[in-house]
């Protein structure tokens, strides 16, 4: 285990474009330290992060290979509400850090309240990068260290993992409180839906009974009353839909359709799917957003979207956020929803970080690619005025992979005790970034000094018609994880 503790005052002054407000600045989380000439170094991409009163804790892929995976997963942990952060690498998982694997992908962060463990599941490749192994490491010291991880699931002859993805029942009035579910797909067999669960914070995990799915990119949430509510695209990336689970994540239903996803390809060869990000309330409600062009004339460009139930079956019809103008000619793409833990209904506090154009039409040499957040202090009925981050950073400055210069899959946002957002992203510095060259890329995770403060809502949410139709995207394949 390799850790660092980074100042309060560690910061870096926010990136200036003319947009209606800018963040004062931001705090570098980690540095790519990996050396192999096998990856694209100095890289961090696709966060994910979790929050439990006043601590934080962020995972993401560090040195980035260009067909798949990483040198390992970086952390990086907050005790204090953000004012100050400890860092480091997991330990154990892949070759470049006393693991056995050949890669790592797909972070998802989690924490256990019964068992009082953190915990980060993890893909793990092999040599032909396939999906090897659904890795989950443990800390049982508050995030700030790990220990070498448990195997979930293990690939056997055929089966090909990808996208993983973990969440814990942390209610204590729940009858399933103290259980851990862990999704995956299995891209050898069609995509096929997976769910594992664990009751003792981590250490050993059963497999679920599922329908026969074919799916990616799933993010499982745990309602009050102990019902699981999986949302997660299907495995064309047509639809976002649901999967339940009412006794304990021993057994599931589904699909249930959350609406057709309506999709326009991002400018640039920029990486992006049209992925769900998906949180919870206090009371249950569960919200969902995603990248969709179905309210730009002729799909020219993505808004994001929400959808919210409070059962997991029933689905209300996607809202537009009002981030600008339909007819501005701008792109978003790839949000991360926080919703925070103590606000529910129509009091419900919700945080949304995007990567954005603020022109659609461009390319690889001309792209923008900018960082935004907007809030909600009432449930998504109305939304603040967006709030630029980060950007513009050329996309050259970023690593090339074969689905496209890479920021992440995902991005996150999470709630501190103060009811402060903070959100985790990736910055990239410069114009370049080569392959084998270690110290010609400067992509590193980067969150907003302090956190943010979900403002006063003054734009509504816009539904009605709608315009466009499915990409069709066949599913995803194994050399883009």
């Amino acid at each position: 285990m390799r850790w660092s503790g980074l100042a309060p005052g560690s910061a870096l002054g926010a990136f200036l474009l003319a947009s209606p407000a800018v963040a004062a600045g931001l705090t570098q989380l980690s540095t790519d330290p990996y050396t192999n000439t096998t990856s694209f170094h100095r890289t961090q991409v696709e966060p994910d992060s979790f929050s439990l009163g006043s601590t934080l804790v962020a995972a993401f892929q560090s040195g980035r290979f260009s067909d798949g995976g990483a040198s390992n997963i970086g952390w990086a942990t907050s005790t204090n509400d953000g004012a100050s952060w400890a860092n480091g690498f997991l330990p154990g998982t892949t070759v470049f850090d006393g693991g056995s694997y050949s890669r790592v992908s797909d972070p998802s962060v989690g924490y256990d309240a019964r068992h009082d463990v953190w915990l980060v599941a993890s893909l793990a490749l092999d040599s032909a990068i396939g999906g090897a192994a659904v890795l989950v490491s443990r800390s049982t010291n508050g995030g700030l260290a790990w220990s070498n991880p448990v195997s979930v699931a293990v690939a056997g002859p055929g089966e090909d993992f990808d996208k993983d993805w973990i969440v814990c029942d942390d209610t204590p009035t729940s009858p399933y409180y103290g259980s851990c579910y862990v999704e995956y797909d299995d891209f050898g067999n069609n995509n096929q839906l997976h769910m594992a669960r664990s009751t003792d914070g981590g250490l050993s995990w059963a497999e679920a009974v599922v329908p026969v799915a074919s799916v990616i990119g799933g993010q499982p949430l745990v309602q009050p009353s102990g019902t699981v509510v999986l949302v997660i695209d299907d495995g064309s990336e047509g639809e976002v839909e649901s999967f339940l689970s009412t006794d304990g994540g021993a057994t599931y239903t589904g699909p249930f359709q959350i609406a057709p996803i309506r999709s326009q390809l991002i400018g640039g060869s920029l990486r992006s799917d049209p992925l769900p990000s998906a949180e919870i309330d206090m009371l249950g409600r569960v919200y969902v957003v995603w990248q969709d062009c179905r309210f730009r004339r002729l799909c020219s460009a993505n808004d994001i979207v929400l959808s919210r139930s409070d059962d997991g079956i029933r689905w209300r019809r996607p809202r537009r956020i009002p981030i600008d103008a339909r007819r501005s000619g701008a792109d978003h793409f790839i949000p991360g929803i926080a919703v925070d833990p103590t606000s529910a209904g129509r009091f419900g506090h919700l945080a949304v970080t995007y990567y954005y154009y603020p022109v659609a039409g461009c390319s690889s040499s001309t792209c923008e690619l900018d960082v935004g957040f907007v809030s909600s202090t009432n449930g998504g009925s109305r939304w603040s005025v967006p709030v630029q981050l980060a950007g513009p950073m050329t996309l050259t400055a970023l690593p090339l992979t074969t689905a496209g210069y890479m920021v992440g899959d995902y991005i996150s946002t999470s709630y501190d005790a103060n009811h402060l957002a903070h959100p985790v992203f990736m910055v990239g510095m410069g114009t370049t970034c080569t392959l084998g060259s270690v110290t010609s890329c400067d992509e590193a995770a980067y969150t907003p000094t302090g956190g943010l403060l979900a403002s006063d809502a003054v734009q509504s949410a816009e539904g009605g018609s709608t315009s466009g139709v499915s990409d069709g995207r066949p599913i995803r394949r194994a050399s883009s994880r």
